[in-house]
């Protein structure tokens, strides 16, 4: 089962994301909402909406939003997200997949030579030890 987000990211103080949907099942799940959403987020602050403009990234999965105000102008970007450890790629789920605190690949693939833990080539869920 796959978990998707769609979330905005922005810059207001410091650098924000805030989730608009959790828990979507599939991509096109999430790029249906993060469609809807294009036209309805409203930013977190205060404003008046004159003017709105959507710009597509060249990836199709996320989008910039200009909202003009009456004084300020609002900069967002809209995108879809996959949550590593539950997805529906196999392959991708495996490489997530942490034993005893390192990656272990089912193949038995190759450990480091010094013994210590082996980095995977991809980005991972872990939890901290001690957690």
């Amino acid at each position: 089962m796959g978990n998707w987000v769609v979330i905005v990211q922005y810059y207001s103080d410091t650098y924000r994301t805030e989730f608009i949907r959790r828990g979507l099942e599939t991509k096109e799940q999430a790029l249906e909402e993060l469609r809807a959403a294009l036209h309805t987020y409203l930013p977190s602050k205060a404003i008046v909406e004159k003017r709105r403009h959507v710009y597509r990234f060249a990836d199709q999965e996320s989008y910039l939003v200009v909202i003009k105000g009456r004084l300020t102008e609002w900069e967002c970007t809209l995108r879809v997200a996959e949550l590593v450890s539950d997805s529906t790629d196999p392959a991708v789920a495996e490489r997530a997949r942490l034993e005893d605190g390192a990656a272990e690949p089912e193949d038995g693939g190759v450990q480091p030579e010094d013994g210590g833990v082996a980095v995977a080539d991809e980005p991972q869920d872990r939890i901290p030890p001690g957690y």
